[in-house]
């Protein structure tokens, strides 16, 4: 969490799981989190933690994203 309040633009909310609630619900905005993360699945790069320095697995994301836009 300290790396995401680093960034400063995003906004991280932790949605907890309600104890009263019975059956299933869709808890907000994780469907959009999961999305994402299939979607870096697909890079080849990303599917497994191959590099050794955090520095690299950062690069490597944004190449991903990059080729998004």
């Amino acid at each position: 969490m300290a790396a995401v309040r680093e960034l400063g633009a995003c906004h991280l909310e932790i949605v907890m799981h309600s104890d009263t609630t019975k059956g299933f619900k869709v808890l907000q905005k994780r469907w959009i989190i999961e999305r994402t993360f299939g979607w870096l699945g697909h890079c080849r790069r990303l599917a497994k933690d191959f590099e050794n320095l955090s520095k690299m697995s950062l690069a490597f994301l944004r190449l991903a994203l990059g080729s998004w836009l």
